[in-house]
């Protein structure tokens, strides 16, 4: 290869095959999500020990859950712009560090203020892995197949949530609940060292933060590249400035898809966490036991990888916004029929396992949307924010679980409160009307986007 080219970056990703480089990163992050995705759901598994062993009330629980997801909330929103300005991988690394320790200090607690704290600082690292596993995989993958990768390792949440109620069965079968949360915090701590020596730098975001050249091509060097240290690397897209990002979120045509993206992930994640929460409590409230009630609950996690892939792979295909609308009202029926009759024994537990491929998956589906929806020098930002703006809905259905309960006592009708946002999310995400995703054509840059282009200039 001559010297002195000029390459676009992202145009060479998008039009290479997938390399086992990139396959390694993809599996990295799903091994972060599934670590991230357990630690998020250990506390509705263990929700019911705790009430029994503490003799606490279920509205009690409410801050305990609540207090995680402000974490969560916090750490996302701090995450993003960090991400942008320092890199993915440092960000995810010490993200990691946070959740995993304070997840082995939270078996400590013995106390609910003590342990609403605990979990609090444990909710920052988790709310800042998840966004920027996601940014780091959607700036590796081409855009022919970014769909179905993304929602392929955004289902390590599902899968980490879902074997943790099978874990979390065998462990409290055997020990006490303490055993559950430390299983949670010495693995990731463990796998720490691997991260660090194998997990790369986003490619994209060292061409924004002008890394040096050797490094970034050594890195399209290990995709299957033939590149030279003193090639130009550079990017396709329009010219934001990393100053104030958060303020750009609302400007050059990206106001309005902000808000509905905050609004379609809110309404999912209250769906999800309160039965992430509480599934197991509401289960038990019905005479089943601890054990059953945290498969019960590992099932609806479960379905969301089955329902990730699917809705990725028609989001390649399909206009997004319309597959993401479609399963999420789906979804919503499931609940109606929940509330309406009430299942038992096997059918209740393929409803739920349904709900949960609904919901998660078309959930999965907006960590494929949103990327795409921001050029690179914002999107962990962007991500990030719509991650920590939508878990308000966490924070609020995991705090008023236990009221809802209370306020809605007769059984299944928490089933119909809950078919509401679900029909929320599926509506607003059909207003995202002005976005023509990236995705949708092979090789298309952000600045063909035309809520971009009318605004925007792209770079030379």
């Amino acid at each position: 290869m001559k010297r002195n080219n000029l390459i676009n970056v992202k145009s060479w990703i998008d039009d290479h095959p997938i390399s086992p480089f990139q396959w390694r990163v993809l599996i990295l992050c799903l091994v972060i999500i599934m670590f991230d995705g357990y630690d998020a759901a250990v506390m509705g598994f263990i929700a019911p020990a705790l009430i029994e062993g503490w003799g606490i009330s279920k509205a009690a629980m409410g801050p305990i859950l609540g207090a995680a997801m402000f974490g969560v909330a916090l750490g996302a929103l701090i995450a993003g712009p960090l991400s942008d300005r320092f890199g993915r991988k440092r960000t995810i690394l010490y993200s990691v560090l946070v959740f995993a320790a304070f997840s082995l200090v939270c078996a400590l607690a013995r106390s609910p203020v003590e342990m609403a704290l605990l979990r609090f600082i444990a909710g920052l690292g988790l709310g800042a892995v998840m966004p920027n596993c996601v940014t780091l995989i959607s700036e590796y993958m081409p855009e022919r197949r970014k769909g179905f990768m993304i929602t392929l390792m955004f289902s390590g949440f599902n899968i980490g949530s879902g074997l943790g109620g099978f874990i979390a069965a065998a462990l409290l079968n055997h020990y006490n609940w303490q055993a559950v949360l430390i299983f949670g915090g010495t693995v990731p701590l463990i796998l720490l060292p691997v991260l660090f020596w194998l997990l790369p730098e986003s490619v994209l975001n060292l061409v924004v933060r002008k890394a040096p050249r050797e490094r970034i091509a050594a890195l399209l060097n290990r995709m299957g590249g033939h590149f030279q240290p003193d090639d130009a690397f550079i990017l396709n897209s329009p010219e934001v400035k990393r100053r104030g990002t958060i303020g750009e979120l609302f400007r050059h045509g990206f106001a309005r898809g902000t808000v509905i993206l905050w609004l379609t992930y809110f309404m999912g994640l209250f769906v999800i966490y309160l039965l992430n929460g509480w599934l197991p409590t509401i289960m038990r409230s019905g005479g089943i036991s601890l054990e059953q009630a945290a498969i019960i609950a590992g099932l609806f996690q479960l379905g969301g990888p089955v329902g990730g892939i699917i809705v990725g792979a028609l989001m390649d295909k399909i206009r997004p916004r319309y597959v993401m609308a479609v399963v999420y009202f789906i979804g919503c029926l499931c609940l109606i029929m929940q509330g309406v009759f009430g299942f038992s024994g096997t059918t209740l537990g393929v409803l739920i396992f349904f709900t949960g491929m609904c919901i998660n998956g078309a959930q999965n589906g907006l960590q494929v949307y949103a990327p795409a929806f921001y050029p690179t020098e914002i999107r962990a930002t962007g991500v990030s924010w719509m991650h920590g703006i939508g878990r308000i809905g966490a924070i609020l259905s995991s705090s008023m679980g236990g009221i809802l309960m209370g306020a809605f006592p007769a059984e299944g009708a928490i089933f119909f409160v809950l078919a509401l946002p679900a029909l929320l999310a599926a509506v607003s995400i059909t207003l995202h009307r002005n976005v023509t995703l990236a995705l949708k054509v092979k090789g298309a840059g952000l600045a063909e986007v035309p809520a971009l282009s009318q605004s925007m200039n792209p770079r030379p």
